[in-house]
């Protein structure tokens, strides 16, 4: 085995053990392995161009880049414990194969342009992944929802009984932030698809590289305009973590919500026992673990972007070590959404809604009490009137422990003037729901309407999910 070292030939021994330890960074960057070889590929390119490859070093270069590629895969090929980085690793690996040939491939490239070229490419790629688990998720509470269009259900305001809404509503407002956070990754994708590559350290090359031909092949939008900030920006790491942040703010509410809709007070939800757990003491319970788990992980989330921004914040430009803390942040927020979000798709898409708990919760606590005001309102009564003489309708049936439809005839009459029976019209969810018919509201109408929007949308996002970045 040859031993490598990126650096050393000003050095007369070593790094003490304490450093070694600190700065090894390959037991987490090792994951980048195939997004470097990809880049190592365009740059051996470009050096054969530049005329400091031969075709027949060319071809022996690509050859046991291949090569060296499919043995990283197939695990024959590893890190070991004196390889400082992925950038070292594999650059043994190449030495191994070619002698001194791999170290050509060096010349007129850093491990500050590598790492930041890497990072990009492995983002990009994996922020596809992570789009192919929303829609997955935004399909399974769109099938929900298309079950539950004219599904009555109590809508809330502080927790507590608003007015009625339709369920299909109410899981369709799930839905619409998933949507832009898909929107998100791809305009985030937009600004990181810039290649650092070429430009070395923090200055470019004095060689005659070709940035541009390097970018194309990456499946990059262009190079880099400025050296010095390639090398040092991490913009594309905080914006992607903000992105995964506010993803997770976005699953923990979702999350929230079935805790309560599965419990015994609301009992609006059934989950699939596949999809549920149990008490080691108590053999009653049905626990929504995915749920609150989704509630926990979102800290985790909030706190890798916290981490970034604050490593970022005084750094001088341009390339500084404090930036090798970007890297587990970011693949920990991959891997937390990969494992979450799949388990809320299966969560949402084997659960069980108790239309009959719905329907029966919809119009307890004084829901229609709107519609009652609104039905003043098209008598002329000014709103503020309307609102007053609604409220005293509430504060007698409070007194009488009712229900608004409880109240007689004289009831009405004795609290206002303007009441008179045919207020008993609005006085049903059917017929509060069925009077929201503008576009976006929770009338069965709107919201078959706004279902047929969201699945063209998801629709949309398919092709998108599933592009490759880098092409072989």
């Amino acid at each position: 085995m040859t031993k490598t070292s990126l650096w050393g030939g000003r050095f007369s021994g070593g790094p003490a053990d304490a450093l070694a330890r600190l700065s090894v960074s390959v037991q987490f960057d090792w994951r980048l392995a195939p997004y470097d070889i990809a880049a190592s590929r365009a740059h051996a390119r470009v050096l054969a161009a530049a005329g400091l490859l031969d075709p027949d070093e060319l071809g022996r270069m690509l050859a046991a880049l291949d090569d060296l590629e499919a043995a990283c895969a197939s695990g024959e090929f590893r890190p070991t414990i004196d390889d400082e980085d992925v950038h070292t690793a594999l650059e043994r690996g190449l030495l191994e194969r070619l002698g001194t040939l791999g170290g050509k491939l060096r010349a007129g490239r850093s491990r500050n342009d590598q790492v930041a070229t890497d990072l990009r490419l492995y983002l990009r790629d994996h922020a596809r992944g992570l789009a192919v688990a929303l829609v997955e998720l935004a399909d399974a509470l769109t099938e929900q929802a298309a079950r539950n269009v004219d599904t009555a259900a109590p809508g809330m305001t502080h927790v507590q009984h608003a007015q009625p809404v339709t369920f299909g509503h109410w899981l369709l407002a799930h839905v619409h932030p998933l949507l832009r956070d898909l929107d998100r990754l791809r305009d985030w994708d937009a600004r990181a698809a810039i290649s650092p590559l070429g430009s070395g350290a923090l200055a470019g090359s004095s060689l005659p590289l070709d940035p541009a031909a390097v970018a194309k092949e990456l499946g990059f939008a262009a190079p880099a305009p400025n050296s010095m900030d390639a090398v040092a920006d991490r913009d594309f790491v905080a914006e992607f973590l903000f992105v995964t942040a506010l993803i997770g703010v976005h699953l923990s509410r979702l999350g929230e919500e079935v805790v309560l809709w599965t419990s015994t007070e609301f009992g609006w939800v059934e989950l699939d026992d596949a999809f549920a757990t149990g008490s080691s003491i108590m053999p009653q319970k049905k626990n929504a673990d995915i749920a609150e788990l989704a509630r926990g992980k979102s800290g985790r989330l909030v706190g890798g972007l916290v981490a970034v921004l604050t490593m970022l914040k005084g750094l001088p430009l341009t390339y500084d070590r404090d930036m090798q803390e970007d890297k587990e942040p970011a693949f920990d927020a991959i891997e937390t959404l990969q494992l979450l979000l799949p388990a809320l798709a299966g969560m949402i898409s084997t659960m069980t809604v108790r239309v009959d708990r719905l329907a029966a919760a919809a119009p307890v606590g004084f829901s229609l009490a709107t519609e009652v005001a609104d039905w003043l309102v098209r008598r002329g009564v000014p709103f503020r009137d309307a609102h007053e003489i609604t409220g005293q309708l509430v504060a007698l049936c409070s007194v009488r422990g009712c229900e608004l439809e409880d109240l007689t005839d004289d009831d009405l009459a004795k609290v206002s003037e303007h009441l008179d029976p045919s207020v008993r019209e609005v006085m049903s969810v059917e017929s509060a729901l069925a009077a929201r018919t503008t576009p976006g509201s929770t009338g069965p109408g709107p919201v078959a309407e706004q279902l047929a929007l969201v699945q063209h949308k998801l629709d949309s996002w398919r092709q998108w999910a599933v592009e490759k970045v880098v092409p072989r």
